[in-house]
């Protein structure tokens, strides 16, 4: 089997890889062209027992990309953050519409055109839906929508908050994460073990792993994942 993983250097992408490789999976790890660390990053996923891939985010060169390494599964985790487009040189296109959503859907939609068609990991969010006021999970809803109205098998990872030790600085998770598991300990505590589950944070080792323990399961189908499947799976 082989797959093949766009943002894979990023905090949960780099779980996958080496998750994958553990499961004896050919992997073809991608690296944005345009990052600084793209030679460190090459040498650490030959490392790790992966080949590095840096096509750039161009329709018919990802298509292309998809064709030549034949993947079985395709993993989308791509993501930017508000920080990212603050140093970016080019900010309009560090958006989580630009990003998230469109480098995403280039993939999904080199992922269609392949005969057979590999099936497709997507890395979503909870509380996804129409009609909310955040940028952040309005991306994620149009990419699920597509992705949803494609004829791909899919898995759809609805983690709830993603805590650890991430290269970039996100406190405002990490708090989140720390006060939210408070409180579902103590529902926990009290017999309410499917809601804590469901709802606590995950580290991204474990995310990682879960998601390929379902990715790689004998039917991949067209299903939603949520964090207590991830975190059974992945432990």
């Amino acid at each position: 089997m082989k797959a093949f993983v766009a943002g894979a250097t990023g905090y949960t992408g780099q779980e996958v890889v080496k998750a994958l490789v553990a499961a004896g999976v050919e992997v073809v790890a991608h690296i944005r062209p345009d990052s600084t660390k793209l030679a460190e990053w090459t040498e650490k996923f030959r490392s790790w027992g992966a080949k590095a891939d840096s096509t750039p985010w161009v329709e018919d060169e990802i298509q292309k990309a998809i064709s030549v390494h034949k993947p079985d599964l395709v993993f989308g985790l791509i993501g930017t953050t508000r920080a990212r487009k603050k140093t970016s040189t080019d900010p309009e296109n560090e958006t989580y519409m630009s990003v998230d959503y469109g480098l995403t859907a280039m993939l999904l939609r080199a992922a269609e055109a392949q005969n057979p068609a590999p099936g497709f990991v997507y890395l979503s969010s909870y509380g996804v839906g129409p009609g909310s006021p955040s940028a952040y999970i309005q991306a994620r809803h149009k990419l699920e929508e597509e992705l949803r109205a494609s004829a791909l098998d899919f898995l759809i990872i609805r983690p709830a908050v993603i805590t650890g030790d991430r290269d970039e600085s996100r406190l405002g998770e990490e708090i989140a994460g720390v006060l939210g598991d408070v409180m579902l300990k103590g529902l926990k505590a009290v017999g309410a073990r499917k809601i804590h589950d469901k709802y606590a944070s995950l580290d991204a080792q474990t995310l990682g792993r879960g998601m390929v323990a379902c990715a790689l399961e004998s039917e991949l189908g067209r299903r939603d994942v949520d964090a207590a499947e991830i975190r059974e799976k992945g432990q």
